[in-house]
């Protein structure tokens, strides 16, 4: 596995040191929440492999999405693509509300 399973509170403090978040759902998704700072790129949009190939592969990145499994999937991907630094939020933005 090319990435971490992490927590909310070490996403937090990730996201302190100046991670970069990414949103992996769907538009139609976000009125779930959303965590602060995030960008949004849509895991089952055809353009999701493309979009993300544009991104730093040397930055640290926070991946979510509704429950964790998607921003697994999103993270082996771009482990796979020569992202370094990846870490997945168990539990997703449910995970994310619960602890506000």
């Amino acid at each position: 596995m090319k990435y971490n399973n992490i927590d909310v509170p070490e996403f937090k403090r990730l996201m302190e040191e100046g991670a970069k978040i990414i949103d992996v759902r769907s538009p139609d998704e976000l009125r779930e929440g959303s965590v602060p700072g995030y960008t949004q790129i849509n895991f089952f949009d055809p353009s999701f492999k493309l979009d993300i190939d544009r991104l730093d592969k040397d930055i640290t990145y926070l991946i979510y999405c509704r429950s964790g499994n998607r921003s697994g999937k999103a993270c082996s991907m771009m482990g796979e693509m020569g992202f370094k630094n990846l870490y997945n939020l168990n539990g997703g933005i449910g995970a994310w509300n619960s602890k506000k």
